[in-house]
């Protein structure tokens, strides 16, 4: 007989203190990462800013602006040891009711081309591509990546 091993899995709003280990995620998953500043301010100016928590340690999380009837997702990210096990889809779904409770009308978001991942679960959840931005995330070489600008309209 083999043993089931359950996680609690949790989602709440960000905070401060959350900031070192949201930093170690962002190191891990990303060549040229946020900057502690980048999410406190984040945090400062009200946008919604949620982790996700596997047995009480966070493996994830999101953060979307809100304004003018519109939403952005500016970061969702998952440790690289526990992406692909429905984490970012969770937290996206979270990102997205909230956006729904505001009654925005589209969500934007930018992610690399190369992130097929990412744009992959995008599109499962409705995103189009509506625009491409040129070099527009830095790769820490010379070299810049393009950018899909993808949206969902409610």
């Amino acid at each position: 007989m083999s043993a089931v091993l359950a996680f609690k899995t949790r989602l709440r709003p960000m905070q401060a203190a959350d900031l070192p280990t949201v930093l170690e995620i962002e190191m891990a998953a990303y060549p040229l990462p946020w900057s502690k500043l980048n999410f406190r301010d984040c945090l400062r100016v009200g946008y919604q800013a949620w982790v996700l928590e596997l047995d009480y340690q966070i493996v994830g999380y999101g953060l979307m602006s809100i304004a003018a009837g519109e939403a952005h997702l500016l970061n969702l990210c998952v440790h690289p040891h526990f992406q692909c096990c429905g984490y970012g889809r969770r937290i996206l779904k979270q990102l997205l009711k909230i956006a729904k409770q505001h009654q925005t009308d589209t969500v934007f978001l930018e992610v690399r081309i190369s992130n097929q991942a990412a744009i992959s679960l995008y599109q499962q959840m409705g995103f189009n591509q509506v625009g491409l931005r040129k070099n527009y995330y830095p790769n820490g070489t010379n070299k810049r990546e393009d950018a899909l600008i993808l949206a969902l309209a409610f």
